[in-house]
C-alpha cells in the first residue's frame, strides 16, 4: 500500500474520478476544496492517523458540526479511493434537535404563494407549489412537462437513478390551466422567455424577492426549503419514512432523517409537557 499523502495532483485526479462517478460538479469542487484544507493543515502532505484527528479537532473549533461532517465525508471518500480506509474518521454526533431554525413554516409558505399571486406572478406561484406539493428537487423541475401533467406523473432521471414523481390532482388542475394560458403544448412547463427551463438561480432570486415582500426572513428563502416542508408534512401525516425516502429519491434513509429534524421550539414544548418540576406555590 502506498504512503498516505495528499497533493494538488492527487486532488485533481480524485475530482475527475468523482465526476466520472456522476457526482455533481458543485460537490466535486467542494470535496476538492475540503481536501485542500487538509493539505494545508498537513504542511508536507503526509497523512497519518494523528494528523487526521488533529485536523478534525481544528475544524470543530472553527465550523459548525454539520459543516465539519461534510468535510470529513470528503476526506473519508478520498481515503477510500486511495485504499487507505483504515485511516477514516468518525463524524461528529449531532443532536437531532436544533435551535438555528431556518425551516419554512406552512403559514410562511402559503404567504409566499399568496404574495406571488398578488404580484401577478402565476409562474412563480406554481413553481413553489409544484416543489412543495411533490417534494421534487429544484434541479428536477425540467421533468415537469406538459406530457407529465397529462399522465399525472413525471419520470425523473437523476444521478443514475429513475423514479416516478406523482402530481396531486389539485396541482394538475392548476398546471393545465397555466399551460392553456401560456399556450404550452409540450416540453417543460416552467420556461424562460427564451424557452429554456428555469434554473435554480432564476427561482432563488424570485423566491427571495417575493418572500421578503411577504415578510419572511431571507435565510429561509431558498427553494430546497420547499422540499423540506413537503418531507416534514408527509411524515407528520403518514409516519412512513421508508415511503418518504422513496418519494424523495434518497438511496440512504439517513439522508431522509436530516429532513425530519425537530425544531428547538417543538422540543421545548415536548419537555414542558412532562411537567416534572415542583412549584410549592401551586401546592395546597
Amino acid at each position: 500500500m502506498s504512503r498516505p499523502i495528499v497533493t494538488p495532483r492527487r486532488i485533481r485526479r480524485f475530482g475527475d474520478v468523482l465526476l466520472i462517478r456522476e457526482m455533481s460538479a458543485r460537490t466535486a469542487e467542494k470535496y476538492s476544496r475540503d481536501l485542500g484544507k487538509l493539505m494545508k493543515f498537513s504542511e508536507d502532505g503526509i497523512i497519518s492517523r494523528e494528523l487526521l484527528i488533529g485536523f478534525k479537532e481544528k475544524l470543530a473549533e472553527s465550523y459548525k458540526p454539520a459543516s465539519v461532517n461534510s468535510m470529513i465525508a470528503a476526506v473519508n471518500s478520498y481515503l477510500d479511493h486511495n485504499g487507505w480506509s483504515g485511516l477514516k474518521l468518525r463524524t461528529l454526533r449531532i443532536q437531532r434537535c436544533y435551535d438555528d431554525d431556518r425551516e419554512l413554516s406552512r403559514e410562511e409558505y402559503f404567504r409566499l404563494v399568496q404574495t406571488a399571486e398578488d404580484a401577478g406572478d402565476r409562474r412563480s406561484s406554481l413553481v413553489f407549489q409544484t416543489i412543495c406539493a411533490t417534494g421534487i428537487r429544484v434541479s428536477e423541475l425540467r421533468y415537469i412537462t406538459a406530457e407529465a401533467v397529462i399522465r399525472g406523473k413525471a419520470e425523473v432521471h437523476c444521478k443514475g437513478k429513475h423514479r416516478s414523481v406523482y402530481l396531486p390532482d389539485s396541482l394538475r388542475t392548476m398546471l393545465r390551466q397555466y399551460l392553456r394560458a401560456a399556450e404550452i403544448t409540450e416540453g417543460s412547463v416552467f420556461i424562460t422567455k427564451s424557452g429554456k427551463p428555469l434554473d435554480r438561480s432564476n427561482i432563488y432570486k424570485r423566491m427571495q424577492t417575493l418572500g421578503i415582500r411577504a415578510g419572511i426572513p431571507a435565510d429561509k428563502l431558498f427553494p430546497h426549503n420547499l422540499r423540506h416542508l413537503f418531507a416534514r408534512t408527509f411524515y407528520a401525516t403518514h409516519n412512513d419514512i421508508i415511503r418518504l425516502a422513496d418519494i424523495l429519491g434518497h438511496s440512504d434513509i439517513s439522508t431522509t432523517r436530516v429532513y425530519l429534524r425537530e425544531r428547538g421550539e417543538s422540543f421545548t414544548q415536548q419537555m414542558n409537557k412532562l411537567d416534572l418540576t415542583w412549584d410549592k406555590k401551586n401546592t395546597t
